[in-house]
Protein backbone atom coordinates (compact mmCIF):
# COMPACT_ATOMS: atom_id res chain seq x y z
CA UNK A 1 0.00 0.00 0.00
CA UNK A 2 2.93 2.28 1.00
CA UNK A 3 4.30 2.02 -2.61
CA UNK A 4 1.02 1.97 -4.15
CA UNK A 5 0.79 5.95 -2.60
CA UNK A 6 4.74 6.66 -3.29
CA UNK A 7 4.01 5.66 -6.60
CA UNK A 8 0.53 7.96 -7.00
CA UNK A 9 2.42 10.77 -5.81
CA UNK A 10 4.68 10.28 -8.18
CA UNK A 11 2.70 10.37 -10.98
CA UNK A 12 0.85 13.19 -9.39
CA UNK A 13 4.49 15.15 -9.22
CA UNK A 14 5.33 14.43 -12.35
CA UNK A 15 1.80 14.70 -14.80
CA UNK A 16 1.66 18.19 -16.55
CA UNK A 17 -0.71 20.43 -14.41
CA UNK A 18 -1.56 21.77 -18.49
CA UNK A 19 -0.81 20.22 -21.59
CA UNK A 20 -1.23 21.60 -25.14
CA UNK A 21 -0.59 19.65 -27.96
CA UNK A 22 -0.30 20.27 -31.42
CA UNK A 23 -2.15 23.37 -31.35
CA UNK A 24 -3.18 25.28 -34.38
CA UNK A 25 -4.88 29.07 -34.12
CA UNK A 26 -6.53 30.60 -37.24
CA UNK A 27 -7.38 34.26 -37.59
CA UNK A 28 -9.74 35.59 -40.29
CA UNK A 29 -8.45 37.57 -43.20
CA UNK A 30 -9.80 38.46 -46.77
CA UNK A 31 -8.05 36.22 -48.23
CA UNK A 32 -9.41 33.31 -46.18
CA UNK A 33 -8.25 31.76 -42.62
CA UNK A 34 -4.43 32.70 -41.98
CA UNK A 35 -2.64 30.45 -39.21
CA UNK A 36 -1.06 32.48 -36.61
CA UNK A 37 0.03 29.70 -34.66
CA UNK A 38 0.88 26.16 -35.50
CA UNK A 39 1.04 22.85 -34.36
CA UNK A 40 2.56 23.95 -30.86
CA UNK A 41 3.21 21.23 -28.21
CA UNK A 42 4.86 22.05 -24.74
CA UNK A 43 3.76 20.42 -20.83
CA UNK A 44 3.68 22.81 -17.92
CA UNK A 45 5.03 21.18 -15.21
CA UNK A 46 3.48 21.98 -11.14
CA UNK A 47 5.96 24.67 -9.93
CA UNK A 48 8.45 25.54 -12.81
CA UNK A 49 8.30 28.52 -14.96
CA UNK A 50 7.69 28.25 -18.59
CA UNK A 51 9.20 31.26 -20.56
CA UNK A 52 7.05 32.11 -24.19
CA UNK A 53 9.58 34.00 -26.07
CA UNK A 54 9.21 35.96 -29.13
CA UNK A 55 9.52 38.85 -30.95
CA UNK A 56 5.86 40.21 -31.88
CA UNK A 57 3.44 38.12 -34.39
CA UNK A 58 5.33 35.27 -33.02
CA UNK A 59 1.59 34.14 -31.37
CA UNK A 60 2.96 33.97 -27.92
CA UNK A 61 -0.57 36.16 -26.64
CA UNK A 62 -2.51 34.17 -29.17
CA UNK A 63 -1.59 31.03 -27.39
CA UNK A 64 -2.26 32.79 -24.11
CA UNK A 65 -5.81 33.52 -25.04
CA UNK A 66 -6.60 30.34 -26.15
CA UNK A 67 -5.64 28.65 -23.26
CA UNK A 68 -7.96 31.47 -21.15
CA UNK A 69 -10.79 30.94 -24.02
CA UNK A 70 -10.21 34.67 -24.35
CA UNK A 71 -9.62 34.38 -28.68
CA UNK A 72 -11.43 37.28 -29.81
CA UNK A 73 -14.22 35.00 -31.78
CA UNK A 74 -15.42 34.85 -34.55
CA UNK A 75 -12.42 36.72 -35.92
CA UNK A 76 -10.17 33.60 -34.03
CA UNK A 77 -10.43 30.38 -33.44
CA UNK A 78 -8.56 27.08 -32.54
CA UNK A 79 -8.61 24.96 -35.63
CA UNK A 80 -6.73 21.85 -34.10
CA UNK A 81 -4.84 20.39 -31.07
CA UNK A 82 -5.72 20.00 -27.52
CA UNK A 83 -5.53 22.08 -24.83
CA UNK A 84 -5.51 19.44 -21.25
CA UNK A 85 -5.32 20.57 -17.29
CA UNK A 86 -3.73 17.91 -14.98
CA UNK A 87 -7.35 16.48 -14.60
CA UNK A 88 -7.89 15.59 -18.08
CA UNK A 89 -10.45 18.53 -18.57
CA UNK A 90 -10.29 19.61 -22.57
CA UNK A 91 -10.37 23.43 -22.70
CA UNK A 92 -10.03 23.65 -26.45
CA UNK A 93 -13.74 23.91 -27.63
CA UNK A 94 -15.41 25.02 -24.41
CA UNK A 95 -17.94 27.08 -23.72
CA UNK A 96 -17.86 30.52 -22.13
CA UNK A 97 -19.83 29.75 -18.89
CA UNK A 98 -17.64 26.57 -19.03
CA UNK A 99 -14.28 28.92 -18.59
CA UNK A 100 -16.03 31.04 -16.26
CA UNK A 101 -15.79 28.46 -13.81
CA UNK A 102 -11.82 27.99 -14.92
CA UNK A 103 -10.81 31.12 -15.23
CA UNK A 104 -9.46 32.30 -11.66
CA UNK A 105 -9.84 28.87 -10.07
CA UNK A 106 -7.65 27.01 -12.33
CA UNK A 107 -6.01 29.34 -14.48
CA UNK A 108 -5.44 32.92 -14.01
CA UNK A 109 -3.37 36.07 -16.06
CA UNK A 110 -1.44 39.18 -15.84
CA UNK A 111 -2.03 40.91 -18.85
CA UNK A 112 0.31 43.66 -20.34
CA UNK A 113 -1.12 46.94 -19.49
CA UNK A 114 -2.57 47.33 -16.06
CA UNK A 115 -4.21 50.29 -17.04
CA UNK A 116 -6.53 48.61 -19.85
CA UNK A 117 -7.42 45.87 -17.69
CA UNK A 118 -8.49 47.42 -14.20
CA UNK A 119 -12.35 49.19 -14.66
CA UNK A 120 -11.09 53.04 -14.10
CA UNK A 121 -15.14 54.06 -12.43
CA UNK A 122 -14.46 51.34 -9.70
CA UNK A 123 -12.25 51.26 -6.90
CA UNK A 124 -9.65 48.72 -6.08
CA UNK A 125 -11.27 47.39 -3.32
CA UNK A 126 -14.39 46.93 -5.06
CA UNK A 127 -12.85 45.08 -7.92
CA UNK A 128 -11.44 42.92 -5.76
CA UNK A 129 -14.15 42.20 -3.90
CA UNK A 130 -15.87 41.60 -7.20
CA UNK A 131 -13.62 38.84 -8.21
CA UNK A 132 -13.88 37.12 -5.16
CA UNK A 133 -17.55 37.00 -4.56
CA UNK A 134 -18.09 36.03 -8.90
CA UNK A 135 -16.16 32.94 -8.12
CA UNK A 136 -17.33 32.51 -4.42
CA UNK A 137 -13.41 32.11 -2.87
CA UNK A 138 -15.51 33.89 0.63
CA UNK A 139 -18.59 35.21 1.94
CA UNK A 140 -19.50 38.75 1.34
CA UNK A 141 -18.69 39.85 4.75
CA UNK A 142 -15.44 38.15 4.73
CA UNK A 143 -14.50 39.94 1.27
CA UNK A 144 -12.84 42.97 2.77
CA UNK A 145 -10.86 42.04 5.09
CA UNK A 146 -9.67 39.39 2.12
CA UNK A 147 -8.73 41.98 -0.52
CA UNK A 148 -6.93 43.83 2.23
CA UNK A 149 -4.51 40.22 2.81
CA UNK A 150 -4.67 40.33 -0.95
CA UNK A 151 -2.81 43.69 -1.36
CA UNK A 152 -0.57 43.17 1.88
CA UNK A 153 0.67 39.93 -0.11
CA UNK A 154 2.06 41.82 -3.18
CA UNK A 155 3.42 44.28 -0.59
CA UNK A 156 1.68 47.19 -1.39
CA UNK A 157 2.40 50.10 0.68
CA UNK A 158 -0.79 51.68 2.99
CA UNK A 159 -3.15 48.66 1.87
CA UNK A 160 -6.24 50.32 3.37
CA UNK A 161 -5.77 53.60 1.83
CA UNK A 162 -5.28 51.68 -1.52
CA UNK A 163 -8.60 49.65 -1.67
CA UNK A 164 -10.45 53.09 -1.38
CA UNK A 165 -8.57 54.74 -4.48
CA UNK A 166 -9.44 54.56 -8.22
CA UNK A 167 -6.85 52.95 -10.89
CA UNK A 168 -5.61 56.09 -11.98
CA UNK A 169 -4.24 57.28 -8.49
CA UNK A 170 -1.90 54.34 -8.05
CA UNK A 171 1.57 54.34 -10.40
CA UNK A 172 1.96 51.74 -12.86
CA UNK A 173 3.73 49.16 -10.80
CA UNK A 174 1.16 49.76 -8.22
CA UNK A 175 -1.53 48.98 -11.17
CA UNK A 176 0.63 45.62 -11.69
CA UNK A 177 0.22 44.48 -8.50
CA UNK A 178 -3.20 44.56 -7.88
CA UNK A 179 -3.48 43.11 -11.32
CA UNK A 180 -1.44 40.15 -9.53
CA UNK A 181 -3.35 40.48 -6.36
CA UNK A 182 -6.71 39.64 -8.67
CA UNK A 183 -4.94 37.29 -10.81
CA UNK A 184 -4.33 35.11 -7.52
CA UNK A 185 -7.22 35.77 -5.55
CA UNK A 186 -8.77 32.37 -6.04
CA UNK A 187 -5.60 30.46 -5.19
CA UNK A 188 -5.03 29.04 -9.02
CA UNK A 189 -2.70 26.67 -10.25
CA UNK A 190 -1.53 28.15 -12.99
CA UNK A 191 -0.52 31.86 -13.68
CA UNK A 192 0.12 33.20 -17.20
CA UNK A 193 2.30 36.61 -17.40
CA UNK A 194 1.98 38.18 -20.59
CA UNK A 195 4.88 40.36 -20.90
CA UNK A 196 3.96 41.29 -17.17
CA UNK A 197 6.65 43.98 -17.07
CA UNK A 198 7.45 45.47 -20.51
CA UNK A 199 5.54 48.95 -19.79
CA UNK A 200 7.51 49.36 -16.32
CA UNK A 201 10.41 51.54 -15.09
CA UNK A 202 13.55 48.72 -14.74
CA UNK A 203 13.21 48.93 -10.73
CA UNK A 204 9.66 48.86 -10.58
CA UNK A 205 10.28 45.23 -12.83
CA UNK A 206 12.42 44.00 -10.99
CA UNK A 207 10.38 44.56 -7.82
CA UNK A 208 7.15 42.87 -10.00
CA UNK A 209 9.62 39.82 -10.81
CA UNK A 210 10.72 39.00 -7.46
CA UNK A 211 7.23 39.17 -6.10
CA UNK A 212 6.35 36.54 -8.75
CA UNK A 213 8.77 34.83 -7.74
CA UNK A 214 8.39 34.65 -3.72
CA UNK A 215 4.25 34.25 -4.39
CA UNK A 216 5.64 31.17 -6.66
CA UNK A 217 7.31 29.86 -3.97
CA UNK A 218 4.84 30.40 -1.40
CA UNK A 219 2.03 29.41 -3.17
CA UNK A 220 3.48 26.15 -5.47
CA UNK A 221 2.32 28.15 -8.77
CA UNK A 222 3.26 27.22 -11.99
CA UNK A 223 3.78 30.28 -14.13
CA UNK A 224 3.83 30.57 -18.07
CA UNK A 225 5.64 33.64 -18.47
CA UNK A 226 5.50 35.78 -21.72
CA UNK A 227 8.25 37.99 -23.08
CA UNK A 228 10.51 38.97 -25.53
CA UNK A 229 12.49 40.30 -23.32
CA UNK A 230 15.37 37.96 -23.14
CA UNK A 231 17.07 39.72 -19.92
CA UNK A 232 13.50 38.56 -18.00
CA UNK A 233 13.91 35.07 -19.64
CA UNK A 234 17.29 34.90 -18.02
CA UNK A 235 15.85 36.15 -14.71
CA UNK A 236 12.82 34.19 -14.93
CA UNK A 237 12.64 30.37 -16.85
CA UNK A 238 13.18 26.98 -16.18
CA UNK A 239 12.49 26.23 -19.89
CA UNK A 240 12.24 28.13 -23.23
CA UNK A 241 10.20 28.35 -25.77
CA UNK A 242 11.35 30.18 -28.80
CA UNK A 243 8.62 31.39 -31.11
CA UNK A 244 8.44 32.65 -35.00
CA UNK A 245 5.89 33.23 -36.87
CA UNK A 246 3.48 30.80 -34.83
CA UNK A 247 5.70 27.53 -35.21
CA UNK A 248 8.16 26.41 -32.33
CA UNK A 249 11.80 27.25 -33.11
CA UNK A 250 13.36 26.05 -29.96
CA UNK A 251 12.58 24.58 -26.63
CA UNK A 252 15.46 24.05 -24.17
CA UNK A 253 16.19 24.64 -20.28
CA UNK A 254 17.31 28.54 -19.92
CA UNK A 255 20.96 27.66 -19.34
CA UNK A 256 21.47 25.77 -22.82
CA UNK A 257 19.44 28.20 -24.74
CA UNK A 258 21.77 30.43 -23.67
CA UNK A 259 24.91 28.80 -23.44
CA UNK A 260 24.08 27.14 -27.18
CA UNK A 261 21.21 27.57 -28.69
CA UNK A 262 20.47 25.21 -31.52
CA UNK A 263 19.01 27.69 -34.54
CA UNK A 264 19.93 30.41 -36.17
CA UNK A 265 17.23 32.44 -35.37
CA UNK A 266 17.73 31.91 -31.33
CA UNK A 267 21.22 32.90 -31.75
CA UNK A 268 19.53 36.40 -33.54
CA UNK A 269 17.99 36.86 -30.84
CA UNK A 270 20.21 36.92 -28.04
CA UNK A 271 22.66 39.06 -29.98
CA UNK A 272 20.13 41.87 -30.45
CA UNK A 273 20.46 41.69 -26.44
CA UNK A 274 21.41 44.99 -25.16
CA UNK A 275 23.94 44.67 -22.11
CA UNK A 276 24.85 46.88 -19.37
CA UNK A 277 28.76 47.67 -19.51
CA UNK A 278 29.83 45.94 -22.81
CA UNK A 279 28.96 48.79 -25.49
CA UNK A 280 31.91 50.01 -27.44
CA UNK A 281 33.48 53.11 -26.62
CA UNK A 282 31.74 56.63 -28.55
CA UNK A 283 34.18 58.51 -29.50
CA UNK A 284 33.37 62.17 -28.11
CA UNK A 285 31.74 64.49 -30.07
CA UNK A 286 33.51 67.71 -31.03
CA UNK A 287 32.48 70.35 -28.61
CA UNK A 288 30.90 73.60 -30.89
CA UNK A 289 27.83 76.15 -30.31
CA UNK A 290 25.34 74.22 -28.40
CA UNK A 291 21.78 73.49 -30.50
CA UNK A 292 20.35 72.98 -27.14
CA UNK A 293 21.00 75.13 -24.21
CA UNK A 294 17.97 75.10 -21.11
CA UNK A 295 18.66 76.99 -18.32
CA UNK A 296 16.69 77.04 -15.02
CA UNK A 297 13.56 75.34 -16.74
CA UNK A 298 10.17 74.51 -14.59
CA UNK A 299 7.09 72.97 -15.79
CA UNK A 300 4.32 72.87 -13.27
CA UNK A 301 0.93 71.69 -13.78
CA UNK A 302 -2.28 73.36 -11.33
CA UNK A 303 -4.34 70.89 -8.98
CA UNK A 304 -8.05 71.85 -8.53
CA UNK A 305 -10.04 71.15 -5.65
CA UNK A 306 -12.72 72.29 -3.44
CA UNK A 307 -16.42 73.57 -3.37
CA UNK A 308 -14.65 76.36 -6.19
CA UNK A 309 -12.71 74.15 -7.81
CA UNK A 310 -9.32 76.62 -7.30
CA UNK A 311 -5.87 75.82 -7.74
CA UNK A 312 -4.60 74.55 -4.05
CA UNK A 313 -1.67 72.61 -5.23
CA UNK A 314 0.80 72.14 -8.14
CA UNK A 315 2.82 69.14 -9.71
CA UNK A 316 6.51 69.99 -9.36
CA UNK A 317 7.00 68.30 -12.91
CA UNK A 318 10.35 69.95 -13.64
CA UNK A 319 11.77 71.84 -11.01
CA UNK A 320 15.36 73.98 -11.98
CA UNK A 321 16.65 71.86 -14.64
CA UNK A 322 20.01 72.67 -16.84
CA UNK A 323 21.37 71.46 -19.58
CA UNK A 324 23.12 71.46 -22.96
CA UNK A 325 23.20 69.46 -26.24
CA UNK A 326 26.08 69.77 -29.36
CA UNK A 327 25.19 69.13 -32.49
CA UNK A 328 26.09 65.31 -33.18
CA UNK A 329 25.71 64.54 -29.46
CA UNK A 330 23.41 62.59 -27.80
CA UNK A 331 21.73 63.42 -24.17
CA UNK A 332 20.24 60.53 -22.34
CA UNK A 333 18.01 61.83 -19.98
CA UNK A 334 16.78 58.54 -18.03
CA UNK A 335 14.51 57.69 -14.42
CA UNK A 336 11.24 56.28 -13.48
CA UNK A 337 7.83 56.92 -14.31
CA UNK A 338 7.24 60.66 -13.09
CA UNK A 339 10.72 62.65 -12.53
CA UNK A 340 10.07 64.77 -15.67
CA UNK A 341 12.22 63.08 -18.28
CA UNK A 342 8.95 63.22 -21.41
CA UNK A 343 7.83 66.57 -19.33
CA UNK A 344 11.38 67.94 -20.51
CA UNK A 345 10.53 66.76 -23.91
CA UNK A 346 7.60 68.37 -24.59
CA UNK A 347 8.40 71.59 -23.04
CA UNK A 348 11.49 71.95 -25.65
CA UNK A 349 8.75 71.70 -28.19
CA UNK A 350 6.21 74.13 -26.73
CA UNK A 351 3.64 71.53 -26.45
CA UNK A 352 3.26 72.27 -22.59
CA UNK A 353 3.71 75.45 -20.52
CA UNK A 354 7.13 76.23 -18.43
CA UNK A 355 9.40 78.65 -17.05
CA UNK A 356 13.12 79.05 -17.63
CA UNK A 357 15.24 79.58 -20.66
CA UNK A 358 15.36 77.61 -24.10
CA UNK A 359 17.28 78.13 -26.62
CA UNK A 360 17.31 75.59 -30.03
CA UNK A 361 20.06 76.70 -31.74
CA UNK A 362 20.78 80.56 -30.47
CA UNK A 363 17.19 81.11 -30.87
CA UNK A 364 15.29 82.12 -27.58
CA UNK A 365 11.73 80.53 -27.08
CA UNK A 366 10.59 81.96 -23.98
CA UNK A 367 7.69 84.51 -24.54
CA UNK A 368 6.97 83.13 -28.15
CA UNK A 369 3.69 82.87 -29.72
CA UNK A 370 2.66 80.01 -32.13
CA UNK A 371 3.29 81.75 -35.29
CA UNK A 372 6.70 82.62 -33.59
CA UNK A 373 7.13 79.09 -32.67
CA UNK A 374 6.59 77.65 -36.00
CA UNK A 375 10.13 78.45 -37.90
CA UNK A 376 11.60 77.17 -34.69
CA UNK A 377 9.81 74.10 -34.83
CA UNK A 378 11.51 73.18 -38.08
CA UNK A 379 14.88 72.90 -36.14
CA UNK A 380 13.60 70.20 -33.49
CA UNK A 381 11.21 67.11 -33.90
CA UNK A 382 10.13 64.87 -32.05
CA UNK A 383 9.49 60.80 -32.02
CA UNK A 384 7.29 59.44 -29.35
CA UNK A 385 6.92 55.87 -28.03
CA UNK A 386 3.80 54.17 -29.63
CA UNK A 387 4.11 54.87 -33.51
CA UNK A 388 0.86 53.45 -33.80
CA UNK A 389 -0.74 55.85 -31.51
CA UNK A 390 1.38 58.85 -33.66
CA UNK A 391 0.22 58.18 -37.23
CA UNK A 392 -3.32 58.65 -38.33
CA UNK A 393 -4.86 55.70 -39.38
CA UNK A 394 -7.18 57.29 -42.36
CA UNK A 395 -4.16 58.57 -44.11
CA UNK A 396 -1.31 57.28 -46.06
CA UNK A 397 1.86 57.15 -44.61
CA UNK A 398 3.51 58.84 -47.58
CA UNK A 399 0.97 62.09 -47.12
CA UNK A 400 1.82 61.99 -43.38
CA UNK A 401 5.66 62.33 -44.18
CA UNK A 402 4.53 64.96 -46.43
CA UNK A 403 2.70 67.20 -44.17
CA UNK A 404 5.37 68.53 -42.27
CA UNK A 405 6.93 69.91 -45.99
CA UNK A 406 3.31 70.95 -46.84
CA UNK A 407 2.67 72.70 -43.71
CA UNK A 408 6.02 74.45 -43.67
CA UNK A 409 5.40 75.60 -47.42
CA UNK A 410 8.61 73.84 -48.17
CA UNK A 411 7.70 71.98 -51.21
CA UNK A 412 5.03 71.24 -53.43
CA UNK A 413 4.34 68.30 -56.61
CA UNK A 414 6.75 66.36 -57.87
CA UNK A 415 9.22 67.78 -55.51
CA UNK A 416 7.29 66.80 -52.77
CA UNK A 417 7.17 63.56 -53.59
CA UNK A 418 11.11 62.94 -54.93
CA UNK A 419 11.52 63.71 -51.10
CA UNK A 420 9.00 62.03 -49.81
CA UNK A 421 10.34 59.05 -51.31
CA UNK A 422 13.84 60.04 -50.44
CA UNK A 423 13.39 60.10 -46.50
CA UNK A 424 11.58 56.57 -47.14
CA UNK A 425 14.70 55.02 -48.81
CA UNK A 426 16.97 57.19 -46.34
CA UNK A 427 14.87 54.75 -43.12
CA UNK A 428 14.80 51.61 -45.00
CA UNK A 429 11.97 51.37 -46.81
CA UNK A 430 10.91 51.77 -50.68
CA UNK A 431 8.68 54.09 -52.27
CA UNK A 432 5.81 51.59 -53.06
CA UNK A 433 5.04 51.31 -49.36
CA UNK A 434 4.25 55.43 -49.52
CA UNK A 435 0.53 54.00 -50.29
CA UNK A 436 -0.07 52.19 -47.62
CA UNK A 437 -1.90 52.61 -44.03
CA UNK A 438 -0.35 52.21 -40.47
CA UNK A 439 -2.16 49.08 -39.97
CA UNK A 440 -0.55 47.55 -42.83
CA UNK A 441 2.83 48.08 -41.28
CA UNK A 442 4.88 46.05 -38.76
CA UNK A 443 5.59 47.96 -35.32
CA UNK A 444 9.22 48.67 -36.03
CA UNK A 445 8.53 49.79 -39.75
CA UNK A 446 5.97 52.17 -38.27
CA UNK A 447 8.46 54.02 -36.51
CA UNK A 448 10.86 54.28 -39.31
CA UNK A 449 8.31 56.01 -40.87
CA UNK A 450 7.60 58.40 -37.48
CA UNK A 451 11.39 59.03 -37.70
CA UNK A 452 11.25 60.02 -41.54
CA UNK A 453 8.38 62.34 -41.32
CA UNK A 454 10.88 63.96 -38.35
CA UNK A 455 13.49 64.24 -40.31
CA UNK A 456 11.41 65.79 -43.31
CA UNK A 457 12.17 69.42 -42.45
CA UNK A 458 15.89 68.91 -41.97
CA UNK A 459 15.84 69.59 -37.70
CA UNK A 460 18.90 69.82 -36.17
CA UNK A 461 17.93 68.18 -32.80
CA UNK A 462 15.30 65.45 -32.48
CA UNK A 463 13.63 64.26 -28.88
CA UNK A 464 13.38 60.84 -28.93
CA UNK A 465 11.00 59.79 -26.23
CA UNK A 466 11.06 55.92 -25.29
CA UNK A 467 11.53 55.68 -29.35
CA UNK A 468 12.01 51.70 -29.16
CA UNK A 469 11.41 50.67 -25.68
CA UNK A 470 7.80 48.91 -27.42
CA UNK A 471 9.50 47.26 -29.99
CA UNK A 472 11.10 43.79 -29.98
CA UNK A 473 14.59 43.36 -29.34
CA UNK A 474 15.73 42.82 -32.57
CA UNK A 475 13.64 45.19 -34.34
CA UNK A 476 15.16 47.79 -31.67
CA UNK A 477 18.19 46.75 -32.40
CA UNK A 478 17.47 47.76 -35.79
CA UNK A 479 16.11 51.53 -34.95
CA UNK A 480 18.52 52.57 -32.75
CA UNK A 481 21.53 51.36 -35.55
CA UNK A 482 19.33 53.54 -37.76
CA UNK A 483 19.60 56.60 -35.27
CA UNK A 484 23.23 56.35 -35.18
CA UNK A 485 23.61 56.38 -39.02
CA UNK A 486 21.38 59.53 -39.25
CA UNK A 487 23.38 61.05 -36.49
CA UNK A 488 26.60 60.46 -38.21
CA UNK A 489 25.98 61.77 -41.44
CA UNK A 490 23.78 64.59 -40.80
CA UNK A 491 25.00 65.61 -37.21
CA UNK A 492 21.98 65.21 -35.37
CA UNK A 493 21.60 66.57 -31.42
CA UNK A 494 19.39 63.93 -29.81
CA UNK A 495 17.61 63.99 -26.47
CA UNK A 496 16.83 60.78 -25.97
CA UNK A 497 14.55 59.53 -23.03
CA UNK A 498 14.20 56.38 -21.71
CA UNK A 499 14.14 53.82 -18.56
CA UNK A 500 16.52 51.23 -20.00
CA UNK A 501 19.58 51.86 -18.94
CA UNK A 502 21.05 49.14 -21.53
CA UNK A 503 19.63 50.91 -24.33
CA UNK A 504 21.09 54.32 -22.99
CA UNK A 505 24.55 52.49 -22.65
CA UNK A 506 24.20 52.10 -26.31
CA UNK A 507 23.03 55.38 -26.93
CA UNK A 508 24.71 57.94 -24.90
CA UNK A 509 27.45 60.25 -25.04
CA UNK A 510 26.52 62.17 -22.24
CA UNK A 511 23.82 60.94 -19.20
CA UNK A 512 21.79 62.87 -16.98
CA UNK A 513 19.44 61.02 -14.49
CA UNK A 514 16.33 62.73 -12.76
CA UNK A 515 14.31 61.95 -9.45
CA UNK A 516 11.47 64.14 -8.84
CA UNK A 517 11.65 66.47 -11.40
CA UNK A 518 15.56 67.47 -10.72
CA UNK A 519 18.75 66.15 -11.63
CA UNK A 520 20.57 63.89 -9.30
CA UNK A 521 23.84 63.12 -11.52
CA UNK A 522 25.17 64.15 -14.75
CA UNK A 523 28.36 63.23 -16.51
CA UNK A 524 29.86 61.30 -19.65
CA UNK A 525 27.87 57.81 -20.39
CA UNK A 526 31.35 56.08 -18.82
CA UNK A 527 31.37 58.00 -15.90
CA UNK A 528 27.18 57.85 -14.74
CA UNK A 529 27.08 54.09 -16.11
CA UNK A 530 30.11 52.84 -14.89
CA UNK A 531 31.33 54.58 -11.79
CA UNK A 532 27.59 56.38 -10.29
CA UNK A 533 27.91 58.64 -7.52
CA UNK A 534 24.89 58.97 -6.38
CA UNK A 535 22.36 56.45 -4.62
CA UNK A 536 19.61 57.02 -6.73
CA UNK A 537 21.26 56.18 -9.73
CA UNK A 538 23.54 53.17 -8.23
CA UNK A 539 19.86 51.88 -7.24
CA UNK A 540 19.08 51.80 -11.24
CA UNK A 541 21.89 50.45 -12.31
CA UNK A 542 21.05 47.54 -9.91
CA UNK A 543 17.91 46.68 -11.09
CA UNK A 544 18.79 46.39 -14.44
CA UNK A 545 18.11 42.56 -15.49
CA UNK A 546 20.90 40.60 -16.69
CA UNK A 547 20.26 38.16 -19.73
CA UNK A 548 22.64 35.49 -18.22
CA UNK A 549 21.17 32.42 -16.10
CA UNK A 550 24.27 31.61 -14.97
CA UNK A 551 24.64 35.08 -13.04
CA UNK A 552 22.00 35.94 -10.59
CA UNK A 553 21.51 39.43 -10.03
CA UNK A 554 22.17 41.03 -6.62
CA UNK A 555 18.74 42.49 -4.63
CA UNK A 556 18.07 45.60 -5.95
CA UNK A 557 19.43 48.13 -3.87
CA UNK A 558 17.06 50.00 -1.35
CA UNK A 559 15.58 53.79 -1.57
CA UNK A 560 17.59 56.36 0.19
CA UNK A 561 15.18 58.24 2.03
CA UNK A 562 11.63 58.99 1.47
CA UNK A 563 9.88 58.22 -1.71
CA UNK A 564 8.92 61.86 -1.91
CA UNK A 565 6.18 63.52 -3.87
CA UNK A 566 5.99 66.15 -6.88
CA UNK A 567 2.94 67.42 -5.20
CA UNK A 568 3.15 70.34 -3.58
CA UNK A 569 0.62 72.71 -1.65
CA UNK A 570 0.11 76.04 -3.28
CA UNK A 571 2.95 78.47 -2.79
CA UNK A 572 5.17 75.72 -1.66
CA UNK A 573 7.98 73.84 -3.51
CA UNK A 574 11.17 71.30 -3.09
CA UNK A 575 14.11 72.32 -2.25
CA UNK A 576 16.22 72.95 -5.05
CA UNK A 577 19.44 70.45 -4.63
CA UNK A 578 23.03 72.13 -5.24
CA UNK A 579 25.03 70.03 -7.58
CA UNK A 580 29.04 69.51 -6.91
CA UNK A 581 31.55 68.65 -9.59
CA UNK A 582 33.28 65.39 -8.59
CA UNK A 583 35.35 65.03 -11.95
CA UNK A 584 35.71 66.74 -14.74
CA UNK A 585 32.25 67.02 -16.32
CA UNK A 586 30.76 64.52 -13.85
CA UNK A 587 28.46 66.39 -11.20
CA UNK A 588 25.89 64.81 -8.72
CA UNK A 589 23.13 66.43 -6.59
CA UNK A 590 24.24 67.23 -3.10
CA UNK A 591 22.17 66.89 0.21
CA UNK A 592 19.27 64.99 1.67
CA UNK A 593 16.52 63.30 -0.69
CA UNK A 594 13.28 65.67 -1.16
CA UNK A 595 10.70 65.38 1.84
CA UNK A 596 7.08 65.23 1.34
CA UNK A 597 5.44 68.59 2.61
Amino acid sequence: MTADRDNAGREETSRPVLSVQGLTIQVATPEGPKPVVQDLSFDLRRGETLCLAGESGSGKSMTALAIMGLLPQPMARIASGSIRLADGSELAGRGERDFRDIRANRISMIFQEPMTSLNPVMTIGRQLTEVLLEHRACTPAEAPSRALDLLRDVRITDAETRLKQYPHELSGGMRQRVMIAIALACNPEILIADEPTTALDVTVQAEVLELIRVLQREHGTTVLMITHDMGVVAEMADRVIVLRHGRQEETAPVRNLFAAPQTEYSQELLDAVPRLGQAPARPAPERSRDVVDVAELCVRFPMRGGLLNRVTAQVHAVEGVSFRISPGETLALVGESGCGKSTIGRALLGLVPWQGSIRIDGQQTAGLSPKGLKPIRRDIQMVFQDPGASLDARMTVGHQVAEPLVIHGLASGSELWDRVEMLFRRVGLTPDQMDRYPHEFSGGQRQRICIARALALGPKVIVADESVSALDVSVQAQVLDLLRELQEEEGLAYLFISHDMAVIDQVADRVAVMNLGQIVETGSRDQVLRDPAHGYTRRLLSAVPIPDPEHTRPPVLPREGEVGSPVWPLGQGPARLPMAEIAPGHWVAQGAPLKVA
